[in-house]
């Protein structure tokens, strides 16, 4: 019974740690309006929680490869990097909107700002029964929108409605829109 309790507590630290890690990065770096309106399409908490966990264990076997353990110790290593690039892609990847435009954010590359009216079309990947919906924007750039993030769904539903009214456009003049099949804005035109 006794390992059971400290799994648990093991368990409940881990979680505690990565809803803490998440609080303190959401005060110290979301400060833009889009942050503010809590609306997001995120990566699954999953990640953030696995990564710490790997974290601890990564950390555990680098203490225990101290010991003269070369094995555990360079195993040990390449866990807690592992884990740490877990939760750095978790609490630095989002998309955040309100009303009027949203904000894209990644790894290692500067936030950018968009109005939905700069959408100009979509291209639609299903790799192994995930979907990904890559939006091409007026400046160049494409945004990915991965079907199993938090609120990806509800973020292409917002995103559609709100370019149609920044466009001017009546959505039922948009033959193109399905979203049963993943389809929110006008496919890429192919060049011959």
């Amino acid at each position: 019974m006794g390992s059971i309790s400290s799994i648990l507590l093991v368990a409940g630290v881990v979680f505690g740690l990565c809803f803490l890690a998440d609080k303190v990065f959401t005060k110290a770096f979301r400060s833009q309006a889009q942050h503010q309106s809590g609306l997001s399409v995120r990566p699954n908490k999953k990640y953030g929680a696995f990564g710490l966990i790997l974290f601890v264990i990564g950390l555990g076997a680098v203490f225990t490869g101290l010991n003269n353990d070369k094995v555990l110790l360079v195993g040990g290593c390449v866990v807690i990097v592992l884990g740490i690039g877990l939760v750095v892609y978790y609490l630095s990847t989002g998309l955040f909107y309100d009303e009027e435009s949203f904000l894209y954010t990644s790894f290692g590359k500067k936030s950018l700002t968009y109005h939905y009216r700069d959408i100009q079309s979509q291209q639609l990947y299903n790799a192994q029964g995930s979907i990904m919906v890559e939006l091409y924007m007026t400046d160049g750039k494409s945004i990915h929108v991965h079907g199993n993030m938090v609120g990806a769904f509800d973020f292409l539903d917002k995103a559609f409605s709100r370019w149609c009214a920044q466009r001017g456009i009546d959505p039922e003049n948009c033959p193109f829109h399905d979203p049963s099949n993943s389809c929110w804005f006008p496919p890429v035109l192919e060049e011959n």
